[in-house]
């Protein structure tokens, strides 16, 4: 019997996908997409807003601090100017008590620094008693204060990025000058407070150089020269890097062209002017928390309609099920005879392979899985270079493509190399070892991870030795096991928010290669290093990686080990005797 009408369609009368329905998806997933655009633009500026008129407002009290700071510390010459003990030390000569005094008025009014230079510019008294005795004869604050018989202010530039903000007045007796008082202002105070919030924030002076900054390495810039400096790994710079390295994926924090957000204030003080530079990734997270709640509002709607549909698929089921009843039967029977045949297939094919097979199965699942795992590496490193690679011949830089085509045929190299080593592996011994040199090789792993390590916000210490530091060792599988304590370390510290890893080499009895991270630490450090155990989750590790590095640097006559710091985070060591030309292996491996 035919179930179909002659317009081809079921029994029922109705089609599997009416048009309706299909056009209410349709519509759906275009009001869901003008939704979430309008949504994105109109809270994107709504937040960009608050958050410049919460820079601004910053801005406003940092200025009134600044302020309060400068004008609370002018006062301070004009008064000790007038004191009858420093005056009376000046005349007599006699500054016995005078430091000690300083040091008093120090505490009161909390002032940076206080000095009392003679008439001659040396110093007499002093906070800071290392500057007793120095003289100041060329100093602007010592200069200024005699030509002007009034309270100066002065900048002075201590090198190293640092700077001295003093107030300085003559000190004058019967209607001769005696010497000099300075007052530094503490500034510093208010940098370290600035530097406790998200933004970067900078003072200028009145010829545009940097003389306040939460950045230290901005000091002493111009502002065009310190926006160009890049190697502290700050939250502030890392945006400023998202549009100059063409290998780091767009920040969220990334804006309309803009990675962060720009403010200026001019401080009614000789010229000088503030500016901060505040991150967008505070907007973003925002607008993505109400996107993530629209977008699931879309989902649950969507799934409503998808579960109509489904509600008539079942019925439109149900028909052809019961017109089609000795089909599904001759179907069962055909089925079950087939499962049926093909268990007693499978059993005998294990009960001839079992024998034969128990003692390849461990063999052979390690050694895929170390396939796997070594080979991860390079072929996470070669598909950055691809896209790399594919960015410059888009761009019609081909000479540089080349350069990443090069590095590719190095990893295949590399690869070919480790395929090659795995088979050393299952061996007690290492007798393809050479002279190597433990620096290059720790150098040489640090640039095979350096694409993984670009991703992600994470400090790289390293504390190497001058000199070379020989051992006998093969150098693809020593790197292999520096490469692994690397990676390690770089997934225990994914989830902190200052992460870093130090990597030392140091030299005594033994080399040694030490790699420390700040993340949790190691849970349960006698299993350790026993093979197809593992803290990562399914799908992340093997469990064979340190097993494996173990085995390699026992194959050198060293070992590996591991402990917890007790202010957190683990340390993995590689111990290797040290390489002496004319003394034989075996005698390097007792040691």
């Amino acid at each position: 019997m035919d179930a179909h009408d002659p317009q081809g369609r079921p029994a029922g009368g109705q089609s599997p996908n009416p048009w309706w329905l299909r056009s209410v998806i349709g519509l759906i997933f275009l009001t869901a997409l003008a939704s979430i655009w309008t949504t994105n633009t109109w809270l994107t500026e709504r937040f960009s807003e608050n958050t410049r008129v919460r820079s601004e407002l910053r801005l406003a009290l940092y200025t009134g601090n600044l302020l309060s700071e400068l004008q609370r510390t002018a006062v301070v010459p004009l008064l000790l100017a007038r004191d009858p003990a420093l005056i009376g030390a000046l005349q007599s000569n006699d500054f016995s008590t005078t430091s000690a005094r300083l040091m008093a008025a120090q505490k009161e009014i909390g002032a940076a620094s206080i000095r009392l230079l003679d008439a001659s510019g040396r110093t007499v008294g002093a906070t800071d008693r290392y500057q007793l005795g120095t003289n100041n004869v060329q100093a602007p604050y010592y200069v200024e204060a005699l030509r002007s018989r009034d309270t100066v202010f002065s900048v002075s530039n201590q090198g190293s990025g640092a700077y001295e903000f003093t107030y300085s007045r003559a000190i004058v007796a019967d209607g001769k000058t005696l010497g000099v008082i300075v007052v530094g202002a503490d500034l510093t105070r208010l940098e370290r407070s600035w530097a406790g919030i998200s933004d970067a924030v900078a003072v200028t002076d009145s010829a545009g150089d940097i003389i306040l900054a939460t950045e230290p390495r901005w000091r002493g810039l111009t502002m065009p020269e310190a926006l160009a400096v890049r190697s502290a790994p700050s939250a502030i710079q890392r945006a400023f890097q998202v549009t100059a390295d063409w290998t780091s994926m767009p920040a969220d924090a990334y804006l309309q062209g803009r990675a962060v957000m720009r403010s200026e204030s001019r401080i009614p003080f000789r010229g000088w002017r503030m500016i901060s530079f505040t991150t967008y990734a505070s907007i973003r997270e925002r607008v993505n928390a109400v996107l993530a709640l629209e977008i699931m509002g879309f989902a649950i709607l969507l799934a409503g309609t998808f579960y109509v549909m489904s509600r008539r698929a079942r019925r439109q089921s149900a028909a052809y099920m019961r017109e089609s009843a000795d089909l599904r039967a001759l179907n069962a029977r055909l089925t079950r005879e087939i499962a049926e045949r093909e268990r007693v297939q499978k059993e005998l094919r294990v009960a001839e392979q079992t024998v034969q097979q128990s003692s390849k199965l461990a063999a052979l699942g390690e050694m895929s899985a170390g396939v796997s795992h070594e080979l991860n590496q390079p072929l996470a490193a070669m598909k950055t270079y691809l896209a790399g690679a594919r960015l410059l011949l888009q761009r019609g830089r081909s000479e540089e493509a080349l350069s990443s085509f090069q590095r590719i045929d190095d990893l295949i190299e590399r690869m070919g190399a480790i395929t090659r080593q795995l088979k050393s592996y299952a061996r007690k011994g290492g007798e393809a070892v050479e002279p190597v040199d433990l620096r290059a090789s720790v150098s040489n792993a640090l640039t095979m991870m350096e694409p993984q390590l670009r991703t992600r916000p994470i400090r790289v210490n390293r504390n190497f030795p001058r000199g070379k530091v020989m051992v006998l060792a093969d150098r693809i599988r020593l790197e292999q096991v520096i490469i692994n304590l690397l990676r390690n370390a770089v997934d225990a510290v994914k989830d902190r928010r200052e992460a870093t890893i130090d990597i030392m080499v140091e030299v005594g009895s033994h080399a040694y290669v030490s790699v420390r991270d700040n993340g949790p630490g190691v849970s349960d450090l006698e299993k350790l290093f026993e093979p197809f155990w593992t803290t990562k989750k399914p799908g992340e590790g093997t469990g064979l990686g340190l097993a494996i590095s173990s085995s390699i640097v026992a194959d050198f006559g060293g070992r590996l080990t591991a402990h917890n710091e007790t202010e957190g985070g683990a340390v993995f060591q590689v111990e290797l005797p040290l390489h002496r030309p004319g003394q034989p292996r075996e005698a390097l491996a007792a040691e």
